[in-house]
């Protein structure tokens, strides 16, 4: 691909995928289970070829793309179009989206292939690529809103992929109006700068930036960039999980394993993360609205990372990890440093996809029993899924070396430059996040991993990822015909649950193990040109001068080497360490201290167990007032006013007046005769009362 990018090459990058999903969704019965999984893994293959080779282009040869690839319609001066904006930015989200998605589409083979909605599967996930291509893509905010809407759409119906599970049903349509209360802030953002700049174009938006920070909006002392900058962020609240919009995603661990680590590792849950940046020169001109980012971040990260350490539930876990995770990189945004955010965006992206489908693995290695507590001493039947499972945990918990490390350090380092309200707060959580992070990620290895075998008597009744509503069941409710191919590879008799656990087959640790590559390497290979580079030079915009972060960070940066030794020194290493150690003193050596913390420390562990009764309120207090809101409505607006008053009120008034004129509607020509002559001499009196007064007056 020469330094002139292709409007051909570019737009087949989203419509391999969605030609895949068509494919898969329309033609599943015909084509059959293999054709379904290879035509959409070829529709993402050839999507993140496309995007290498964009991504190389871009970096190499400064190749850049800007325009409108279909015009759909024009409302005054305002244009609507499908476009592409091409820069390093969404180079790296290109390449990320779709190897991922390639990763996942592999590991679905094994996972899922006795699964009943297989060629459905294989459509949503293929679908799923495209509305995240669109929404990376575009050059527009009306396309970024429909890739935006798509993603939420698709993973709704990932989620319920088990639609005869209640807890599934529930958690989607819980995923769906959550996000539905972000993507209300979000379209009010869009509707602002609409209004004021007069366009939906980036480019053309982004140059009227200066005019819309003198604005206030109308009727208000608010600056009006303010509030555009806070709409748009409450919609990436809701996408990317912050707090209190953070609850749908621990249950859409509901859904199967695979669509865990798309959309909750590299797609749907980093698209706020990738809107704000991408939004930079609206939000680098308010302070007020980077502090609040901060905050929000800085409570995500650290009371997130809390919830992790009291699960048992392995996705679980790791669901938290994803949060947490997602609290640092929206903390980077608020410190300005929205590089560091979408570098840790990309890190994560390779080891959060590795630990959902280890955690996949084990699963499969445990018939289904995703219990942590129920499992032990996995590493000598599992290796290849141990080993990967390790890598990714050192990478999560930013072990020098490890592609977690670069990012999360930088991290770190920038809240620590940042002199914005909250950055003090922020601190601190991004500080103490690194211990909660290691000691969860460590307990869930080492309970998983080492230690006594407890799988064969299962001391927990476990939780299960497989549905219960189909088939042949076994003693927990999932049927045979319901697991992964992964567990009948090697002919054990499932009905037992004592079977030993054996390694999955190559189909699942074949993605863990190119997972694994990058989740080692490719922040030692990319802290350079990522954050100190030109890459993201025509993405980003930072007011250096208001927001020094990324500066101080630049002059104190000699090297991804260095930086790696500099780190075995620092105060997040050693807290690192110390959560891992701690999580081995408690888990394998003494593991009474737990029970003993718990009893100690009761009143916190329920709160903890409850998820800080965020669910309780939403249900008990939100929900409820919704519901005493909409009774009232109902009754009092439509029952009362609307039928009772509007519609039946003056059908009762109407009758009422028919009834009084129908007294005078006798029939009777005497009558009508008598009436006349009355209204007559009514008349008459009236027009001749004037002459009468007068001559009376005389």
């Amino acid at each position: 691909m020469s330094a002139q990018l292709s409007p051909h090459l570019l737009l087949a990058v989203p419509l391999a995928p969605l030609v895949g999903a068509i494919a898969a969704g329309f033609f599943g019965k015909a084509i059959g289970r293999s054709g379904a999984h290879t035509v959409t893994i070829l529709g993402v293959l050839i999507a993140f070829v496309l995007s290498a080779m964009t991504l190389q282009a871009v970096v190499v040869d400064g190749a850049h793309y800007n325009a409108t690839v279909y015009e759909w319609m024009r409302v005054g001066g305002l244009k609507m179009e499908v476009g592409f904006l091409i820069d390093g930015l969404t180079a790296m989200m290109m390449c990320v989206v779709t190897f991922v998605s390639l990763m996942v589409h592999i590991y679905t083979i094994g996972y899922m292939a006795e699964e009943d909605g297989y060629q459905r599967f294989f459509s949503y996930i293929s679908l799923f690529t495209f509305s995240m291509l669109m929404l990376v893509m575009s050059n527009n905010m009306l396309q970024l809103f429909f890739g935006w809407e798509a993603v939420g759409l698709v993973s709704y119906l990932l989620i319920g992929f088990y639609f005869k599970k209640p807890t599934a049903i529930a958690a989607n349509m819980k995923a769906f109006l959550v996000n539905r209360v972000g993507d209300f802030g979000f379209i009010l953002g869009i509707g602002l700068i609409v209004a004021y700049a007069g366009t939906l174009n980036y480019a053309e938006a982004f140059g009227k930036a200066d005019e819309l920070a003198k604005l206030n909006l109308p009727g208000t002392d608010w600056m009006l960039i303010t509030v555009v900058c806070i709409c748009l962020f409450i919609g990436a609240m809701g996408k990317s999980a912050q707090f209190p919009l953070h609850v749908w995603l621990p249950d859409s661990m509901e859904g199967p394993t695979p669509i865990s680590a798309l959309i909750h590792a590299a797609t749907m849950v980093t698209a706020g993360i990738f809107m704000v940046t991408r939004m930079s020169p609206l939000f680098e001109l308010s302070d007020t609205a980077l502090s609040v980012i901060m905050v929000i971040g800085a409570i995500t990260a650290l009371f997130m990372g809390f919830l992790g350490i009291i699960q048992n539930d392995i996705k679980r876990v790791v669901a938290y990890s994803t949060l947490s995770q997602l609290g640092y990189m929206t903390v980077a945004l608020g410190a300005s440093a929205y590089s560091v955010a979408v570098f840790h965006l990309m890190t994560h992206a390779f080891f959060k996809a590795l630990l959902f489908l280890a955690a996949g693995s084990v699963i499969i290695g445990m018939h289904h029993d995703q219990d942590i507590r129920n499992m032990g001493g996995l590493r000598k039947y599992m290796p290849i899924t141990w080993i990967t499972s390790l890598l990714g945990s050192l990478a999560l918990i930013g072990t020098p070396f490890f592609a977690g490390f670069y990012s999360k350090d930088s991290i770190i380092e920038a809240v620590h430059a940042s002199h914005l309200w909250g950055s003090g707060f922020a601190y601190f959580a991004v500080i103490v996040g690194v211990f909660v992070t290691a000691f969860y990620s460590f307990r869930m290895y080492f309970l998983v991993f080492h230690g006594k075998e407890r799988f064969h008597d299962k001391p927990f009744p476990g939780q299960h990822d497989a549905p219960d509503a189909h088939g042949a069941h076994d003693e927990h409710g999932h049927g045979d015909a319901h697991r992964p191919a992964a567990s009948h590879a090697h002919g054990d008799a499932h009905s037992s649950h004592d079977a030993t656990p054996h390694e999955s087959p190559w189909v699942v640790t074949l993605p863990l193990v190119l997972l694994a590559i990058p989740s080692v390497v490719i922040g030692y290979l990319t802290i350079a040109p990522m954050l100190y580079g030109e890459l993201f030079k025509d993405s980003i915009v930072v007011n250096a001068e208001k927001h020094p972060a990324m500066e101080e960070l630049a002059r104190e940066f000699h090297g991804a080497t260095k930086m790696a030794l500099h780190g075995l020194g620092t105060l997040p290493f050693w807290l690192a360490l110390s959560g891992v150690a701690t999580a081995f003193v408690f888990y394998m050596l003494k593991p009474s201290i737990p029970a003993a913390c718990a009893r100690i420390f009761a009143p916190i562990v329920t709160v903890l167990e409850n998820k800080y009764y965020m669910d309780w309120f939403n249900e008990h207090v939100l929900a409820a007032g919704a519901r005493l809101l909409g009774r009232g409505l109902w009754k009092g607006g439509d029952v009362a006013f609307i039928d009772g008053a509007l519609v039946n009120g003056s059908a009762r008034g109407i009758g009422a007046l028919a009834s009084v004129v129908r007294l005078v509607q006798t029939g009777y020509l005497y009558w009508y005769a008598l009436v006349m002559i009355l209204g007559l001499m009514g008349l008459m009196t009236w027009q001749l009362w004037p002459y009468l007064g007068h001559l009376v007056g005389r």
